[in-house]
């Protein structure tokens, strides 16, 4: 596979007898027809209940996926016939997530973005606070480029955004071949990397979801390739200007793509200063990632201060709940799969796909031993990808705390682009010598890989849809609070500050165009709905919300009545006992249909709206 290839690079890779274009453009067409079919069919059957999802969505999976590997890895393949495919898969991949929500934002992170954008849209300011997702005002990569693309095509905020990331989608899985290609010279690696990264966990959801890290991981990737070039000398300074230009992009879309970026220059930059023969490359490699790393500092000291505050809480729970788990009693741990409705091989191929990964990665890296003669920046910059791809085993660790689940999702983007790396050459020794052993095995490998990794990477209620679930980041959003919000914001106006607890505020913050808060330590607006009937709020919490012009409290009555899925209320760290039962009394809840000072103005089913008056609640007239 070779986007500029050279005139060398051609003759390496000249085949001795070339695969028919017609043959594998019929292939794949029907393939991706038959593929897309059956994800429908996933997606109708999830739907409605019935069974046979999971199996019509990995039928459809591999019934285009197999065929594409096939023809990517063949020796025969030409090298545009190669990118072809690649595009092809890359399109496919995005399928899952394109089927999933077609129309607008599901996940709880897409509608934090999807306000984002529609406010830049409206009214053409940058680095507004965002009510959902508190730092993403800082990071305005991705909004202005979707707002920029929906006010000059006139199609709507959801629609440019899929145009976005469709081609960071693409630009990722050429990304990573090309990447392949600079380090090993030779196309058919480069597209075999490009396969075995769309093997992480994050890859068909996590990284396609309307989030400013799915644009951000395509411009790291990129960045790596142009820092790549400067390092190889030919055009250095134009290479080298490429990446500082890419960096700074990375830097402004998304905080942790951004460090991610830098940790991975680094590495590459110590493993050729540790190799002879590199003193030039070296040298550039730690010039590059100073500048990055100035870039980085820059924008987190002077723009976006909150992001450390952001970020701490995240990971000093992971470290504590890690800390836990090496007790007695297990304290912090958590369940894989524990109730999920998962099918037993998805199961078990989650428990199985990390092993696969630590025997490839060290076949791989005695393979890499024992090669000699390479280019000592290419051995250089694969030691650099092994060691990167190394750091996947303990980040996946991570999976096993509650709060850490969250942070071994966001490093499988940058985790498994060493795996790719380093993998690659090894498939292709194997389909070198044994060809009819090794393909079989290979894509039971290939496959076992793909269902293990993607059931690890999301639950099924993120995968597919179905009825209406309490307390679900993607099946909490109903018609009801839907109305709830568009009548809100018809009647009252919108950037109007509102009480709510997590799901209601993704709804009346995104959509209904509110600024809610689902409260804090510092803010325990939680208070409200704790405080049982009788009893008065706490004045300080009043004297708050007064000074702080909340006008608005949003009660779903759902809390006395249902279990959140996700096991949360309001907030991750959030002090309401969680034991297998409703944490709220529907008294609790409407209380405030008698409590002076909170009007109800809107009820229905589960869903009432109260206005505040700070006059009988007591707070400052």
């Amino acid at each position: 596979m070779t986007l500029t290839t050279p005139v060398a690079l051609r003759n390496i890779e000249k085949p001795k007898q070339s695969v028919p274009v017609v043959q594998v453009a019929v292939t794949l067409t029907l393939a991706g027809a038959a593929g897309a079919t059956a994800l429908v069919a996933a997606d109708r059957a999830a739907e409605w209940q019935r069974p046979g999802a999971f199996a019509l969505f990995w039928l459809g999976m591999l019934v285009f996926t197999l065929p594409a590997a096939y023809w990517a890895c063949r020796a025969e393949t030409g090298p545009t016939l190669r990118v072809a495919v690649l595009v092809a898969y890359g399109c496919f991949t995005y399928l899952p997530k394109l089927l999933r929500n077609p129309t607008g934002p599901l996940y709880h992170d897409e509608f934090a973005h999807w306000r984002q954008s529609h406010e830049i849209l409206l009214d053409g300011r940058l680095f507004e606070a965002n009510p959902i997702v508190r730092v993403i005002g800082d990071f305005p990569g991705l909004h202005s480029a979707v707002a920029a693309i929906s006010a000059l095509t006139d199609v709507s905020i959801w629609h440019a955004g899929l145009v976005v990331l469709i081609v960071a989608h693409l630009l990722v899985v050429l990304g990573v071949a090309v990447l392949a290609e600079q380090i090993w010279r030779d196309g058919r690696t480069a597209a075999v990397a490009a396969l075995i990264y769309g093997l992480n966990s994050s890859f068909l959801y996590f990284d396609t979801q309307f989030g400013y890290e799915s644009l951000a991981i395509a411009l790291m990737i990129w960045t790596l390739i142009a820092m790549h070039r400067a390092i190889r000398g030919p055009g250095r300074a134009g290479w080298s200007a490429a990446t500082v230009l890419l960096a700074g992009a990375t830097v402004v879309t998304h905080h942790l793509t951004a460090l991610g970026m830098l940790a991975i220059m680094l590495v590459f930059a110590a493993a050729l200063t540790c190799r002879r023969g590199c003193r030039a490359a070296a040298t550039t490699a730690w010039l590059l990632t100073l500048a990055a790393a100035a870039l980085v500092a820059a924008w987190l000291w002077w723009v976006a201060p909150k992001t450390a505050g952001y970020l701490d809480p995240y990971l000093g729970s992971a470290l504590t709940q890690m800390a836990g788990m090496v007790n007695e009693n297990g304290e912090g741990s958590r369940s894989l799969f524990h109730g999920s409705i998962a099918p037993w091989y998805e199961q078990k191929a989650a428990f199985v796909a990390p092993a696969l990964a630590v025997v490839a990665t060290l076949a791989a890296a005695w393979r890499m031993r024992s090669a000699r003669g390479a280019d000592p920046v290419d051995r250089g910059s694969a030691v650099a990808a092994l060691l990167i791809g190394g750091c996947y085993f303990p980040a996946t660790l991570l999976i096993f705390a509650p709060s850490g689940a969250e942070g071994a999702r966001r490093t499988w983007a940058f985790t498994y682009l060493g795996l790719a790396l380093v993998v690659a050459p090894l498939v292709v020794a194997m389909l070198d010598r044994r060809a009819r052993l090794a393909g079989p095995a290979l894509a039971a490998v290939f496959t076992v890989a793909l269902v293990g990794n993607t059931a690890a990477g999301m639950n099924p209620s993120y995968r597919f849809p179905g009825p209406a679930v309490y307390g679900s980041d993607t099946r909490s959003v109903t018609p009801e609070v839907l109305a709830a919000a568009d009548w809100l914001r018809a009647t009252q106006g919108r950037n109007l500050r509102i009480v709510a607890d997590r799901y209601s505020g993704l709804v009346f913050g995104s959509l209904g165009g509110q600024f809610p808060v689902t409260g804090s330590g510092a803010f325990p607006t939680y208070d409200l709905y704790l405080t049982q009937p009788g009893r008065p709020p706490r004045p300080a919490l009043i004297r708050q919300l007064s000074d702080w012009n909340f006008g608005y409290l949003i009660v779903d009555r759902r809390m006395a009545e249902q279990v959140p899925e996700i096991g949360i209320y309001f907030q991750v760290d959030e002090p309401i006992p969680h034991e297998g039962r409703p944490a709220f009394t529907l008294g609790q809840l409407t209380k405030f249909d008698h409590t002076p000072g909170t009007i109800k103005i809107y009820d229905s089913e589960d869903i009432a709206i109260y206005r505040f008056d700070f006059t009988f609640l007591g707070g400052p007239q």
